[in-house]
């Protein structure tokens, strides 16, 4: 038994006796006799709730999915963005440079580890680019056509051409950057590259500089070809022809 307490016992609190109103609107569990004498147990203080926000996983969205999500491949920028394709935080990132896809949340928290296990007892940090907030819905084989797209199977990540997908700063040299960040590529589908910080960004496939604008790029049509005007003329045949000379 807890500790055991008086309620509204002795002339010290006889003020704060309850009056007929107050004991219609308190509930009868706490109504132990007509003049409150009896001895009641104090119930234990627990919260339940709690003022701390949960953690954030990059490999979980927040919120569930109101809606299926559809097929297709990730939106590639054709109107000249160049929007994550450089290193922002870091110092050094992980560029993918085929072509976009779906990347699977395993498959990106295997990487993550492969690059914690690589740099374990070094002072760096590891930001993560994307977020894995797309669901994958399969059914089984030889199913017949409709009836919805079938039950969640995985978490994805759509990763467009040219996008930073990890970062890492830190007390680090750039060839142990560049190693840890090659055996993350490995354990991710498509071809990967390293980069660092000020490097130029990428529009699609093609990389800003060396002549390369944004609005050369932008321009309708070019006349001469880009990078033409640069290019040595050929020199021009001094042989006769036999029709030429009658």
């Amino acid at each position: 038994m807890g500790p055991q307490i008086k309620m509204f016992s002795g002339p010290q609190m006889a003020l704060f006796r309850p009056t007929c109103e107050l004991l219609r609107a308190v509930p009868r569990i706490f109504l132990f006799s007509s003049c409150f004498s009896t001895p009641c147990t104090a119930l234990p203080i627990s919260r339940c709730f709690s003022t701390t926000s949960p953690a954030l996983d990059w490999l979980t969205p927040k919120y569930q999915e109101v809606s299926k999500s559809p097929k297709g491949r990730p939106h590639v920028p054709t109107g000249g963005s160049s929007r994550g394709t450089t290193v922002v935080w870091g110092d050094y990132g992980l560029r993918m440079k085929d072509h976009d896809r779906r990347l699977p949340a395993h498959s990106l928290k295997i990487a993550e580890e492969t690059i914690k296990r690589r740099l374990r007892g070094m002072n760096y940090t590891l930001y993560k680019r994307v977020s894995a907030n797309i669901g994958v819905y399969t059914k089984g084989n030889e199913q017949r056509m409709g009836k919805g797209k079938g039950k969640f199977d995985y978490w994805t990540a759509k990763v467009a051409v040219s996008r930073i997908v990890f970062e890492l700063k830190g007390d680090l040299h750039e060839k142990v950057a560049r190693e840890a960040f090659r055996l993350a590529g490995h354990k991710l589908p498509g071809l990967w590259e390293f980069v660092k910080k000020g490097e130029p960004p990428v529009v699609g496939l093609t990389k800003l500089g060396n002549g390369v604008t944004l609005e050369s790029l932008k321009r309708a049509r070019r006349s001469p070809a880009l990078g033409a005007e640069n290019l040595p003329t050929p020199p021009k045949s001094t042989s006769s022809s036999p029709v030429a000379s009658q």
